[in-house]
């Protein structure tokens, strides 16, 4: 039998079931809709060629569940009224701008891939997912979660679901799907650090912030800086992620805790980038992605697997010792270990 492919989405199942749970309406539909996106991967057409330069198309779904909806902005347009169109727009370029000027990538599977995105799918919708060839953007229920256009983290964090689509392949179970699920947060976060040019040290960290809506008591989805502390809510429950291995959840959600125990590996980078200093898209985000695409890594990669990679991208780019026993250190902070 095939395997369900995973729906990379960036509020986990774990959060929308104990909403649902409770009766929030919203949560038990768009858990309904995540089934069906997972469904329809089974039979997704490939994402559209790409060409030399960064290509951008923005559609309106209406409120409708039906993909990809009309398009209301492409490339080298300017802005609409519609600022979910605008900030969708401006995410995907802003995403592009990080691989491309740090990395050297040309869009996220290297040859040029038109970025496509979607807006207003569904009715309150409660997430923002890529399905293999496009963005797609709820508008959340306005009690809980607010516009997901509204952070660029989770655009980049979404898109870079396609970048390790397109390069490692890291499986979405486990740890290697934990690697996924981190790989994903710290890109999303230097694409926001980039676009805001901020240092290291200024950085907030968080994955989501301003996504929650007034009243909910939290920041974000997400902590990088301090796993476990982005939202403490009696709806949403308390953010569970653990940032050292003895704290590892075993659970048969959500794909084996994929969701949650990614605080681990983002925490080692957070106290990598921060030990090095300066913009972390230089050298940790730099790591990060040489460990990433050096098609060195096994789909099946583990924290350990993962943690060695990116000693060895250290190694391989920076001469001198001090930057590797750095990422070695950040490794060890967490509980993990590169030998």
């Amino acid at each position: 039998m095939t395997a369900e492919p995973p729906l990379c989405a960036i509020v986990p199942p774990y959060v929308l079931d104990r909403l649902a749970e409770a009766g929030h309406e919203p949560a038990a539909r768009s858990l309904a809709l995540d089934a069906a996106h997972r469904t329809a991967r089974l039979t997704a057409t490939a994402p559209q060629p790409g060409g030399t330069r960064l290509e951008r198309v923005v559609c309106d779904a209406g409120h409708s569940e039906r993909l990809p909806g009309r398009t209301v902005r492409r490339e080298d347009q300017g802005p609409v009224p519609d600022q979910s169109v605008n900030h969708a727009y401006d995410g995907l370029g802003d995403t592009f701008a990080l691989f491309a000027d740090a990395f050297g990538r040309r869009s996220i599977d290297d040859q040029g891939l038109r970025l496509d995105a979607t807006v207003h799918y569904g009715r309150d919708y409660d997430n923002a997912f890529w399905d293999g060839r496009r963005m797609v953007f709820g508008d959340g229920d306005g009690e809980v979660f607010g516009d997901f256009t509204a952070c660029v983290d989770v655009i980049g964090h979404e898109l870079t679901h396609g970048v390790t689509q397109f390069t490692a392949a890291l499986e979405y179970r486990g740890q290697p799907g934990a690697l996924n699920e981190s790989v994903s947060d710290v890109f999303g976060s230097l694409v926001k650090q980039y676009a805001l040019r901020q240092d290291a040290g200024e950085a907030d960290w968080l994955i989501g912030a301003g996504l929650l809506a007034p009243g909910v008591q939290g920041v974000a989805l997400r902590s990088m800086k301090a796993p476990g502390t982005a939202y403490d809510d009696p709806r949403l429950g308390k953010d569970p992620q653990p940032a050292h291995l003895r704290d590892y959840v075993r659970t048969a959600q959500d794909n084996g805790g994929v969701h949650i125990n990614s605080g681990i590996p983002n925490h080692a980078f957070y106290l990598l980038a921060t030990a090095l200093g300066g913009p972390a898209w230089e050298r940790a985000g730099r790591i990060w992605y040489d460990a990433l695409t050096g098609r060195q890594l096994p789909g099946d990669a583990d924290f350990a697997a993962f943690a060695r990679a990116t000693v060895a991208a250290a190694r391989a780019r920076y001469p001198e010792p001090a930057v590797g026993d750095t990422v070695t250190a950040a490794w060890a902070k967490v509980g993990v270990s590169t030998a």
